[in-house]
């Protein structure tokens, strides 16, 4: 009997549009080898360009859905996304402290990339006080970053340096913290990865002209999935940014809004290979 594939379970919202939430986890996550666990924690109206409605399930709902496939199947890695209310992160945390032993990536869903705001201040000190002190890699964009780590004491003009951000995140809590680079003025894309000790590794990536939806979500679930496979931490994080920056090489515009990111590129690269066999 064939071994089944390592098993990671992601608590994210639905995104109809198929670019972001679980749709883009489920699809990074079967991408590279791992068997897919939803756990829907919000229902949202959005298409490629925008978030227009987000609507919370009930807390009790999530954490039922949590527990019933986690006292069924192995998992070997959490993700996290978009939460909805601060009653979901409180279930959230309540469901995932049973569980010490698994490693939790979070992607801090704070607004669409267009804008929309996902989470409010209550949310953010939820998350703050309840998730980051079990994560063990926190994957924020560099404006997440400074807003996650702002403190009461900050002038609202200072722009915090993104390494002091990382030490403020460790300290919550967070075993990691990868920063990305994406939103930041630089010729290439900076992401660089943290410790309590200090820088564990930056990597350069090309820059797209093209913006993306559902980058992060595959980003962070590339993570997930790679952690599951058995990789390190480091390797992990070089593994998912490799697969997200060719996702988003052969990303897509299939509406009026964002690109997506293909995480299926490699099909096509196989059947490309396959006919020019074939010829």
């Amino acid at each position: 009997m064939l071994q089944p594939p390592p098993i990671v379970l992601s608590f994210a919202a639905n995104d109809p549009s198929g670019g972001a939430g679980l749709q883009a986890d489920l699809l990074t996550i079967a991408s590279l080898g791992c068997h897919p666990l939803s756990v829907m924690t919000a229902i949202t109206v959005q298409d490629t360009a925008g978030v227009d409605e987000v609507m919370p399930l009930d807390p009790e709902w999530v954490a039922d859905q949590a527990r019933a496939v986690l006292e069924d199947m192995p998992v070997h890695v959490f993700k996290i996304g978009l939460l909805g209310s601060v009653e979901i992160i409180a279930a959230i945390a309540e469901v995932i402290s049973d569980y010490p032993h698994i490693p939790l990536v979070m992607d801090p869903v704070l607004t669409s990339g267009r804008g929309d705001e996902l989470a409010n201040e209550e949310m953010i000190d939820a998350m703050r006080e309840l998730l980051l002190p079990q994560v063990t890699i926190l994957t924020p964009n560099s404006l997440e970053a400074r807003h996650l780590a702002q403190q009461e004491s900050d002038s609202s003009e200072t722009r915090l340096d993104l390494s002091l951000c990382a030490q403020r995140l460790l300290n919550m809590g967070c075993e990691y913290v990868l920063i990305t680079g994406t939103h930041e003025n630089t010729a290439q894309v900076t992401n660089t990865l943290y410790a309590t000790d200090g820088v564990v590794r930056t990597d350069y990536w090309e820059r797209f002209e093209n913006n993306y939806h559902g980058s992060g979500c595959t980003l962070a679930s590339a993570i997930a999935a790679s952690l599951a496979n058995g990789l390190s931490v480091s390797d992990s994080v070089l593994e998912a940014q490799d697969y997200t920056w060719h996702t988003l090489q052969a990303g897509f515009r299939p509406g009026m809004g964002q690109y997506i990111p293909n995480r299926l590129f490699w099909v096509r690269d196989a059947e490309d290979d396959q006919n020019g066999q074939d010829a």
